[in-house]
């Protein structure tokens, strides 16, 4: 299986502001369900230090899981990328890389997704996030990569021992 169902509306934390992602209100319009289900590709996450942030290696087993992977990263360029972790469904922890450029590149199996800053404190800030993230998730929390608050791949990451040399 390559694929995981998850239900959108309960991965966010209203207080955090991601659009699209809190529970709904009670003025929600009429006839809809209140859930918004979303197939999300599972796949390997990897993050690692690196000079001046960190890099989110992607990757599928699956060819169609890869393409979609990729079809994602390159609708939502530009967005915010996000990192959510999740126990028992429950959401743990949130991580918006605000403070840095990210940018996304395709790979033969799926995406390398960076984030760094010029500014130093910045640069600690993301690799905080990394750790934290990885930290969790060694815990038993499972790992969503987001851009804009659309979910682009599931997993539990692992994290490198040492950073990356680029």
């Amino acid at each position: 299986m390559t694929t995981v169902m998850m239900e959108r509306t309960g991965m966010g934390v209203p207080s955090v502001g991601m659009p699209g992602m809190a529970t709904q209100t009670v003025g929600s319009p009429t006839g809809t369900t209140g859930t918004n289900y979303v197939m999300v590709p599972r796949g390997t996450i990897k993050m690692e230090k690196c000079t001046g942030g960190m890099k989110v290696n992607v990757t599928c087993d699956d060819k169609t899981a890869v393409g979609m992977v990729q079809s994602l990263c390159q609708m939502l360029a530009g967005g915010m990328v996000s990192c959510c972790t999740v126990l028992n469904g429950m959401t743990v922890g949130v991580c918006n890389f605000t403070m840095g450029l990210c940018t996304c590149e395709t790979t033969s199996s799926g995406v390398c997704i960076t984030v760094t800053s010029g500014d130093q404190k910045c640069c600690e800030m993301i690799q905080a996030c990394c750790d934290c993230v990885c930290v969790q998730c060694s815990a038993g929390c499972t790992c969503c990569v987001m851009i804009n608050g659309t979910p682009i791949c599931c997993s539990t990451p692992t994290q490198s021992a040492t950073p990356s040399k680029k």
